[in-house]
């Protein structure tokens, strides 16, 4: 019973130990990735966990399984980011709420997004994730501006649906931010204007298309019958 016990004790002890380690090898590839070392070598790895080079290989088959740990844990903290957002009341009031989760969320996973991106034609692990995430994305865009977008046909709703989730997405954040240079403000500023000059100009846009059918269509029915 003693040696069963003590046994069980040195399993557990193995046990928490390889969890430790591998939580760290993922802890460590994740803060290289937000330094920006989009690529590190699996010796940069060990090195930031403290771990030997061994240790990587023994818990990961290779890097693309370290990879797709790092990401499934990025996502599951992303996901702890979100909050439900309103989808009635004053558009302005809408808007600011949408873009400030955003700026968040994307602020928040920048440079684990961006390794992912590069690896992802590679791996079908990470291009489910980004598939998963930029499907969400694009949910939460059209809960939020569903009585904006209900007004439109399905055929311009889905281009308008998509013009939206492209503008307030991660390559447009990433372009505002380091091609463009812009600080957090001045990008989300920019990413609202986009996404309310989108609104505005397709809803005038649909407005005059269905006021120009109209009259054509007064115009092609028959004229009624005097008494």
């Amino acid at each position: 019973m003693v040696t069963q016990t003590v046994r069980a004790g040195h399993t557990d002890g193995r046990s928490a130990r390889a969890t430790r380690t591998r939580e760290a090898v993922v802890a460590a590839l994740l803060a290289l990735l937000e330094k920006g070392d989009l690529r590190p070598t699996a010796r940069e790895i060990a090195s930031r966990a403290g771990v030997s080079l061994r240790s990587v290989y023994v818990h990961f088959d290779d890097l693309e399984d370290l990879f797709c740990a790092a990401a499934r844990q990025q996502f599951t903290k992303m996901a702890e980011l979100i909050q439900p957002l309103p989808a009635d009341g004053p558009l302005d009031d809408r808007l600011d709420a949408f873009v400030e989760q955003r700026i968040r969320v994307l602020e928040t996973g920048n440079g684990v997004r961006r390794a992912a991106v590069l690896q992802a034609p590679f791996s079908p692990t990470l291009a489910r994730v980004l598939e998963v995430a930029r499907r969400a994305g694009r949910g939460e865009v059209e809960r939020v501006f569903a009585s904006e977008l209900d007004c439109h046909p399905a055929e311009t709703r889905e281009q308008l649906v998509a013009a939206l989730a492209i503008a307030a997405g991660a390559t447009t954040w990433d372009g505002l931010r380091t091609a463009e240079r812009l600080d957090v403000d001045e990008a989300g500023a920019v990413v609202r204007r986009m996404l309310r000059a989108l609104l505005d100009s397709d809803h005038e846009g649909t407005t005059a298309v269905r006021r120009t059918a109209g009259r054509a269509a007064a115009r092609a029915a028959p004229a009624r019958r005097r008494i």
